[in-house]
């Protein structure tokens, strides 16, 4: 048996082609007509089922994350964390947990390129013995916007003009220039590591803030930090065209070719925690998903590692019917109040649910591996054998009872309804922090990105202006950089 799938690893358990439901097929490669010359008659099943099946060979595509590529292997504790989490995954150093890795591109469709400057996905499903823990990120330590709300403008903006469906610079800059928040974002994607080398020299980052909950109910907030043991790389961009040039499918290529050679990529998972009583000692909220945790007042601690040691056995079952959602935690790990993350617990389970059906988590990729128990009968595509009577609960009839209570944050809450923006927002500070680390050959070539995308013919004046202010308030010699080139001044 396949430890991946609840069957054994080869479908084809018959020596001859059948339709679906097991009837056998005498010709797969003529239909059935009225002689040798004649019409098609509708009632030739197997040609009916072929081509419908075929119809829908493709599902919907990811609105986002559409390109990717995963791989499996395990994950290895190695550092003792267990003062800070009751997750049973993390006991122990030594205990290892099978897991599925997708790494992905953002916006791009799912036959684009894996060489365009876009973050990168970066999702981890780990399969324990207590559920499944769905670790589901990025390859840069913060994002655009800090709420949800703004999600779908956000992507609207960046995707494809709807009228000539061509990606375009003033409708990006556009959007964001109402929202400052997003500079720091813009320092990751601006970057040289903005088009990383492949999938196996890039960071990745949980992005969002959770909580760890350990046995007496303390809890910790907590960031995920995935570092590459070979180095992080990154392409520039006439070597991102030459090699783009010659294969769209580069970065899949790499890792499935690198885990083949047995040279298993491998990344260091470490972690950073705050002590929610703690959270107002900083000048930005530690909740606010476009902040990073500076590490010289947070240090990193090492938890475990990531070996990726087996390639996928089928590109549709375990990378385009894998599916993650953030809201899919273990006990020990749980939410924090983090505004996008709140929202991607509801949206990502629904975007599943829409893409793949409602029965999307009993699909081998997606199903956990351990025992698992409720009454969520029927819907679409449920192909669960039952025969079990009684469907509610309680029931006298019915044995299964509730786990051992499971520990949540014990925060209380006690103020009122209201819609606002943070009162920390601080949105110029970090970006310009990062700005000043790099050297001087890579400020200029982010200097040179962004004179490039407010040179659009499309971007209006006003707009230029802004955005030379926003990065004149990061850093004076940044913004008089972009306003001499552009012939603006900061509008504020």
């Amino acid at each position: 048996m396949d430890p991946y799938t609840h069957r054994p690893s080869s479908a084809h358990s018959s020596a001859f082609w059948t339709t679906n439901s097991g009837a056998p097929v005498w010709n797969n490669n003529s239909s059935l007509t009225v002689g040798s010359r004649g019409p098609i008659l509708l009632e030739d099943y197997h040609l009916l089922e072929k081509l419908a099946q075929f119809d829908r060979e493709r599902i919907p595509e990811r609105v986002v994350h559409a390109r990717g590529a995963s791989a499996k292997g395990f994950f290895e504790v190695t550092h003792d964390i267990s003062h800070l989490t009751c997750a049973d995954f993390l006991r122990a150093p030594g205990v290892q947990t099978p897991l599925i890795v997708r790494f992905s591109t953002v916006i791009h469709e799912r036959g684009s390129p894996e060489t365009l400057r876009d973050p990168r996905g970066f999702a981890v499903k780990f399969y324990t013995r207590e559920g499944n823990f769905d670790m589901v990120g990025n390859n840069f330590p913060v994002f655009f916007v800090r709420d949800g709300m703004k999600f779908p403008d956000m992507v609207h903006a960046l995707k494809p003009n709807p009228k000539t469906h061509i990606q375009e610079n003033w409708r990006i800059v556009d959007f964001f220039s109402h929202h400052p928040e997003s500079l720091h974002m813009f320092t990751f994607l601006f970057d040289d590591v903005g088009i990383p080398l492949n999938y196996r020299h890039m960071d990745g980052f949980g992005v969002n803030t959770y909580s760890l909950i350990n046995k007496e109910g303390k809890t910790h907030y907590v960031k995920f930090h995935w570092r590459p043991t070979c180095g992080v790389k990154s392409l520039l961009e006439d070597e991102a065209i030459q090699v783009g040039g010659s294969n769209h499918s580069h970065a899949t290529k790499d890792l499935t070719d690198s885990i083949a050679s047995g040279n298993f990529p491998e990344w260091k998972l470490y972690i950073q925690t705050i002590d929610p009583e703690h959270e107002d000692k900083f000048d930005f909220d530690p909740l606010d998903v476009t902040k990073i945790w500076p590490e010289d007042l947070i240090p990193l601690q090492p938890v475990g590692r990531m070996v990726l040691n087996k390639n996928i056995d089928n590109f549709f079952a375990e990378n385009e019917m894998l599916a993650f959602c953030p809201a899919i935690v273990v006990p020990g790990i749980y939410y924090s109040d983090d505004k996008l993350l709140q929202t991607r617990v509801f949206s990502y389970s629904d975007t599943q649910r829409h893409r793949l059906g409602p029965n999307y988590l009993m699909l081998p990729v997606n199903a956990p591996k351990c025992a698992h128990h409720n009454n969520h009968h029927e819907g679409s595509m449920n192909f669960m054998h039952r025969d079990e009577e009684v469907n509610y609960f309680p029931s006298r009839f019915d044995p299964a009872r509730h786990s051992e209570p499971v520990p949540i944050p014990p925060r209380v809450f006690t103020t009122k309804r209201e819609k606002c923006m943070i009162e920390k927002e601080n949105n110029f500070k970090q970006p310009g922090e990062r700005y000043r680390s790099f050297d001087p050959a890579r400020q200029e070539r982010f200097v040179q990105r962004w004179v490039e995308a407010l040179s659009d013919p499309r971007v209006t004046h006003e707009l230029r202006s802004i955005w030379v202010s926003y990065w004149n308030q990061c850093d004076e010699s940044l913004g008089q950089k972009l306003g001499t080139r552009l012939s603006v001044k900061p509008s504020m």
